[in-house]
Parts: C-alpha cells; sequence; structure tokens
C-alpha cells in the first residue's frame, strides 16, 4: 500500500501533522481493525477456558434446562 501523505509542519519547522487522502485513511482503519481481530483470536486460543457449543449459547432458556 502506497500511502501518498504530506507533512505539516509549523513555523519552526518542526512536523506537527499528516495529512493523507479520506481513502488511504479508511484502508488503514479497516487493516488496524483485522490487526485488533487477529490479536483478539489469538489471545482467546491461549486463553484456558471452556468452549461451550454454538447451540447451547443461543438455546432459548427453556432449551437450557435440559
Amino acid at each position: 500500500m502506497n500511502i501518498t501523505e504530506q507533512i505539516l509542519t509549523d513555523s519552526k519547522g518542526n512536523a506537527v501533522a499528516v495529512q493523507i487522502p479520506v481513502r488511504q485513511y479508511k484502508k488503514i482503519l479497516e487493516l488496524l481493525e483485522e490487526l485488533d481481530d487477529i490479536k483478539a483470536y489469538k489471545k482467546a486460543k491461549k486463553a484456558k477456558s471452556e468452549w461451550v457449543p454454538f447451540e447451547q449459547v443461543f438455546a432459548k432458556p427453556e432449551q437450557k434446562k435440559k
């Protein structure tokens, strides 16, 4: 992914902000969200927890009693 950025500077020449096209910004947000999902998945896989079947989690209350 090529990023077309403009660096904004103050009167002393210090970089104070970066400006990028909205399309690139949205793509970066998508990629960051995907990375967060991957991190959460890896963390969940490492956790020592009991797995609950899908059917049990979403069963109606009267079905859970069985």
